[in-house]
């Protein structure tokens, strides 16, 4: 497989290093000459010292006949660039962009980036793990953007607990069906009654989120506030 990897930092190094290692053909595009001239030195001749915002450059470094062009750079404006001439004048199959800031994840879904990979949004979901929080935790983006995979911990007060799914009023757009009880994923049944601690999974669209939150969780501060 031929990977075009656009820009040469530390991901794009690293990544390159990575795809090499396992068999695979890559060229590295890195627009400042010293450190596509120190890319060289560790990797060989693999470095093209060009700005892949530019056509005419992704032509050169093969992007006609890349499997996948990998965007990695720094700036969110450039990775997508990058991916839309890639996707749009070289139709490369498959486009991956690093979305630094995850205000821009829609955006760069809604003009045809396969893949997003989002450092900000990993580093925080590890962070959400590790610390208590009484709020959904997005586990995974699915279906082009379309869905999310969720998880709630199901709390003392969750308005849940003793209740089955058969039971709950499930939001349009959304299904529940798992469970991960005392470490171990099972199955959600309908008449399954959930428990203090379950870690209810569901899957649904961004729509249905703030219902399944006031379902799973309880009402949020300022639906709290409102009704008082």
């Amino acid at each position: 497989m031929f990977i075009l990897v656009v820009g040469g930092g530390k991901v794009g190094y690293y990544l390159a290093k990575e795809l090499i290692e396992n068999g695979h053909e890559v060229v590295i595009m890195e627009k400042d000459r010293s450190r596509a001239d120190q890319i060289t030195d560790e990797l060989g001749s693999i470095v093209i010292s060009a700005d892949g915002c530019e056509g005419t450059s992704l032509g050169k470094a093969g992007c006609a006949r890349a499997d996948i062009v990998a965007a990695v750079t720094g700036d969110d404006e450039d990775n997508l660039v990058i991916c839309q001439m890639a996707k749009h004048h070289f139709d490369v199959p498959r486009t991956i962009a690093r979305v630094n800031n995850p205000k821009n994840e829609e955006l760069f879904r809604h003009l045809g980036v396969d893949e997003l990979a989002s450092p900000t949004r990993m580093i925080l979901g590890t962070i959400e793990q590790d610390i208590p929080v009484q709020e959904l935790l997005h586990l995974a983006t699915l279906g082009e953007g379309r869905l999310e995979l969720i998880e709630a911990h199901l709390q003392a007060d969750s308005p849940a607990v003793g209740r089955t799914p058969s039971q709950l009023a499930i939001p349009d757009g959304c299904a529940l069906f798992g469970v991960i009880r005392g470490g171990v994923a099972v199955p959600l049944a309908p008449d399954m009654a959930l428990r203090e601690s379950d870690k209810v999974i569901a899957i649904g669209n961004k729509a249905c989120e703030r219902a399944l939150h006031r379902l799973l969780i309880g009402a949020t501060g300022t639906e709290g506030e409102a009704g008082a």
